[in-house]
């Protein structure tokens, strides 16, 4: 119930999978020329194939500033760093004298990354999704971004530039349902995908809806959202900057504060007065900020948990006395920032965490974008002549309880009736 009473952006992803579905389909049927065809009417980019030149994310790469390429090659040593430890050990486990069972992780042989254009260039979402894809060690990763107008149809610059810093090179001008369409069922340009990651607007998230089982997907993104915890020792100013900071993503972003200090609630709301009027995005941040915004008094720390919690945020920051002991309390929650030095926009682009992010309450039951998404466990049994001998009676067993008389032959082909385990 107390998840019901806090703002959300409504998102009705149904309804935009019923728009977005056709859509899928005629990609499915007619491959490449659906794809631009979506374009040309969406877009208003007529492209005579979706593949991007294979010297444009070279060129953009070569043209970045250099302050910029700077902030991105740390970026990615970071993230690679935290990816890296997420890699599981392949372990051996004997579970009786002549019977093991090793479990493997192997990776996906091609993942789809689609990266927004929206109302901003996202170089740092490239980052988030290819550095685990290739992490996790697939063969074959392909990105796809929507084309601009004012770059002759092209991805932003910034993105092309991005994939040419990781190697990646295929990239394709596409964007919205057809691109998820396009890396999902393949077409004669593009092979199809055995996973698809990235964020993206509500017909993103339903044509993943849509192509979930014929591939894997990561997440069905929603509008960004941050809840921060904060007591009396906070800084307004800190607490108000944040908020603006979510709230410049969308206009449907939701901002939640919940604090234990009425003053601070106070104070945070004549920061916002005094900032976002000078924030570059004005418009959108206020939007937000009235739109699916509000600030919850909780009566101790404790209550307060309890709210975030039921809202899960995608982000949670904390900023409060004990914070880092707070954080290890949190169940619920896409990524925690602890205390006052570690904003979101940290974890955004150089925390080495992942910024791609459970949404609408999802953090309940999953978390971000990780080099797991890009593996599959599979288990490797082995087991000799006297490990089948000293099973066969179980299999007996429940063979005949479940009516599955051939699973019993088949071991009794190997162990005679009366056999007994050396």
């Amino acid at each position: 119930m107390l998840a019901k009473l806090l703002p959300r952006a409504a998102l009705d992803v149904r309804a935009a999978t019923d728009a977005v579905r056709p859509i899928c389909e005629d990609v499915r049927l007619r491959g490449s020329a659906a794809v631009r065809d979506y374009t040309r009417r969406l877009d208003g980019i007529d492209l005579p194939s979706t593949r991007v030149p294979a010297e444009a994310p070279g060129e953009a790469l070569a043209n970045m500033q250099s302050q910029v390429r700077a902030a991105l090659e740390e970026a990615a040593r970071r993230a690679r760093l935290v990816h890296q430890a997420q890699l599981p050990l392949q372990t051996t486990t004997t579970v009786a004298p002549g019977s093991t069972v090793t479990e493997r992780y192997l990776p996906v042989a091609r993942a789809g990354v689609y990266v927004p254009g929206g109302l901003v260039a996202y170089p740092s979402s490239v980052l988030m999704n290819v550095i685990p894809a290739q992490v996790a060690g697939v063969a074959e990763i392909t990105v796809a971004s929507p084309p601009r107008p004012e770059h002759d149809g092209l991805p932003h610059p910034v993105v092309l530039a991005a994939c040419a810093l990781l190697g990646v090179s295929e990239v394709h001008a596409a964007g919205g349902a057809q691109a998820i369409a396009m890396l999902g069922y393949g077409t004669e340009e593009c092979a199809p995908a055995d996973v698809v990651t990235g964020p993206g607007n509500v017909y993103v998230a339903a044509a993943k809806r849509l192509l979930r089982g014929q591939v894997a997907v990561d997440a069905e993104a929603g509008p960004t959202e941050v809840a921060i915890i904060a007591d009396a020792s906070a800084d307004p100013v800190f607490v108000a900057a944040d908020l603006i900071a979510q709230a410049e993503h969308d206009s449907l972003a939701a901002c939640l504060l919940i604090t234990t200090d009425k003053d601070l609630a106070d104070r945070v709301d004549a920061a916002l007065a005094e900032l976002v009027p000078r924030a570059r995005h004005a418009e959108r941040v206020a939007a937000a900020l009235a739109g699916q915004s509000a600030c919850v008094l909780a009566g101790d720390m404790t209550q307060a948990l309890r709210v975030s919690d039921a809202w899960a945020p995608e982000h949670l920051e904390i900023q409060a006395a004990n914070a880092a002991n707070l954080a290890r309390s949190v169940r619920n929650a896409g990524a925690v920032f602890v205390g006052p030095w570690a904003p979101v926009s940290l974890g955004d682009y150089l925390a080495g965490s992942n910024h791609v992010l459970p949404t609408a309450g999802t953090a309940r039951f999953t978390g971000g974008l990780s080099t797991l998404t890009f593996l599959r466990c599979s288990h490797l049994v082995e087991c000799d002549r006297r490990g089948l001998a000293a099973v066969a009676p179980h299999i007996d067993a429940l063979g005949g309880a479940e009516d599955l008389d051939a699973h019993v032959q088949a071991v009794r082909a190997r162990i005679p009736a009366g056999e007994v385990a050396p």
